[in-house]
């Protein structure tokens, strides 16, 4: 089997609340010499067409490219995120999914507009803005209007004064449960992996019954080595990796250029001890 060192297993294009085009995105992973890439968009596979060309038509330059996606999902009343590898972009009931997700979505971004129009800001305007446009509608779509209109200096002001849990813009969201949105990948022919999961703000114990509840649910790995994450916490979802047998997965979230601590293609190795669960994508993609 190929050896593989520059693996990218979680990026976002301007399909959802990524700033580059797939095709550019494709262009920025082959300047870093990335060697498998998967696009992984917030539930929409909108862009996987474009970059799966892109690659195509790179040649041997262009990494291996893995359809992929990037479903949100509730678990006890948080929001999870699931990463959804080498999936049937055609599937009934993926595409079933992805429709209620983006209902779901739009109606958020509409709802937030009205909240921020009640806190003095021009909220609905700027939801309108963004829902007129194509591809996922998300919170980060309001935070750079809010920069764009000179109402905060930057996308992180505008979610820690607006937009996060517990600020005036906030609307918390209603989305399809853990198991189900694991059970949806497996049906579109994919491998689930839980993302992130450094970010949910969980004790231990809490870390370790997600991690349960996503293996006994289908769910295939996990992201270990993911870009911006402390040794800690990189030790800790090896931990997990490691005691609920889920693969370990390479990313780094990449959403735009110029962000040194989360280029595209990491280029990080997974702990020892790890199955890597690009081996299982390079069997299936030979």
């Amino acid at each position: 089997m190929t050896t593989l060192e520059r693996i990218d297993l979680h990026t976002h294009s301007n399909c959802s609340d990524g700033t580059l085009e797939p095709s550019a995105l494709v262009a920025a992973a082959i300047q870093r010499q990335v060697q498998m890439l998967a696009l992984t968009d917030h539930d929409t596979v909108a862009g996987c067409n474009e970059a799966r060309a892109a690659c195509a038509a790179a040649g041997t330059a262009a990494p291996r490219f893995i359809p992929g996606i990037e479903l949100s999902c509730d678990w006890l009343g948080r929001e999870i995120h699931v990463v959804g590898l080498d999936i049937d972009m055609q599937h009934e009931a993926l595409q079933a999914h992805v429709g209620l997700l983006q209902r779901l979505r739009r109606e958020r971004v509409a709802a937030m507009g009205h909240r921020l129009d009640a806190a003095g800001l021009p909220g609905s305007v700027l939801a309108q803005e963004i829902l007129a446009q194509e591809g996922s509608a998300t919170r980060m779509h309001l935070a750079r209007a809010l920069v764009r209109e000179g109402h905060v200096e930057d996308t992180q002001a505008a979610f820690d004064r607006w937009l996060k849990r517990g600020r005036p813009g906030y609307v918390p969201a209603q989305w399809p449960d853990l198991a189900a949105t694991v059970q949806c990948i497996r049906q579109a022919g994919g491998l689930a992996v839980l993302a992130h999961a450094q970010r949910y703000q969980l004790s231990a114990g809490g870390l370790r019954e997600l991690a349960a509840r996503f293996r006994d649910s289908g769910g295939a790995g996990i992201e270990v080595s993911i870009a911006g994450i402390s040794p800690g916490d990189t030790d800790r979802l090896a931990a997990l990796a490691r005691r609920f047998g889920l693969a370990g997965s390479i990313a780094s979230d990449f959403h735009e250029p110029g962000i040194p601590w989360r280029p595209v293609g990491r280029f990080a190795k997974l702990p020892d001890g790890i199955q890597p669960i690009h081996e299982e994508l390079l069997r299936r993609n030979p």
